[in-house]
């Protein structure tokens, strides 16, 4: 029986990969937030360690506002560098195995070709120097450790919706035309993508290093026009180059993760982007027609009342 603790469950991936979890009869399930354990203390992890013993960790939490990592460094690294270090600390005491999300944005993406596993990274912002960090502190202190460095991720769930696809239509609300950054390359991985693939990953016995992405790569032009495009929106986007966006952070310009040592195990690939786009649009309409007011399930207190 695994027991598995699931940091930032309420966040886009970490409530995702808790579905996933709820899903097996040989896992029990510990859900883990801000408010019942910072990882940047070490006092909390060590409490929390010592409660609940469990034997996996899946380690979502992070600092992930790339812009705000270069004003604010000491928050990022607390965050993705030194909670990671307390978490692998105390999972090596009660020899427990953690599963650590990372990113395309340890590479420097000047090679403009495809990184696999092996590759050496070079981060260019904070962002990804933080998650760099905690992948080192990860592979000094913990044997029971795998390393899921993944891209451009959306997806659904999370107590706040914060990705590429909603800020996009979000800002087409008010706006006839876009300017899209068209000089960097990626591939979008969806969070219902990810999460049972990283659930599948805890029978595994094999350690180290993983990348996992969707297939398929684009431009972010490229998925904002093919956004528009599922969402039968007409919006008129502009393609322009990231010295023209002027963003604080640098970001790579072709960080496109080559999901070698997975596919060399023979686990299945995720979906191509494009369809997995197309299957978060048909998840959000459902979402939608949830939550209108007529689709609501009557309260108790109707019920009574009727």
């Amino acid at each position: 029986m695994k027991k598995v603790l699931v940091t930032g469950s309420d966040g886009m991936l970490g409530s995702e990969v808790i579905r996933h979890l709820r899903r097996r009869s040989d896992v029990t399930v510990v859900p883990s937030t801000l408010q019942t354990m910072d990882i940047a203390d070490l006092a909390s992890v060590k409490k929390t360690f010592e409660r609940e013993r469990p034997t996996h960790v899946i380690h979502c939490a992070a600092f992930t506002l790339v812009d705000t990592a270069e004003k604010e460094p000491l928050k990022a690294f607390m965050v993705n560098s030194e909670g990671t270090k307390n978490l692998a600390f105390f999972a090596a005491e009660h020899n427990t195995e953690i599963i650590y999300i990372s990113t395309d944005y340890v590479f420097s993406g000047a090679t403009g070709e495809g990184y696999v596993e092996t590759e050496k990274p070079c981060p260019i912002n904070v962002y990804g120097q933080s998650k760099l960090k905690g992948e080192e502190y990860l592979k000094t202190l913990l044997e029971r450790h795998k390393i899921v460095r993944t891209s451009w991720l959306n997806g659904l769930g999370g107590v706040s919706t914060r990705n590429f696809i909603e800020t996009m239509l979000r800002i087409s609300e008010n706006r006839n035309q876009l300017h899209v950054v068209n000089d960097q390359t990626g591939r979008p991985t969806f969070t219902f993508d990810l999460a049972p693939a990283l659930v599948q990953l805890l029978d595994v016995k094999s350690y180290g290093v993983f990348h996992i992405t969707g297939e398929g790569t684009c431009t972010w032009f490229e998925f904002a026009r093919k956004i528009f495009e599922v969402a039968k929106r007409r919006v008129e986007i502009h393609a322009i180059s990231s010295h023209q966006f002027r963003s604080l952070a640098e970001r790579p310009l072709y960080s496109v993760l080559l999901n070698t040592r997975f596919e060399d195990m023979g686990l299945p690939t995720l979906p191509h982007w494009e369809d997995s786009l197309k299957e978060y649009f048909r998840r959000r309409r459902l979402a939608e027609s949830v939550s209108r007011p007529e689709n609501r399930a009557p309260s108790r207190e109707a019920r009574r009342a009727g």
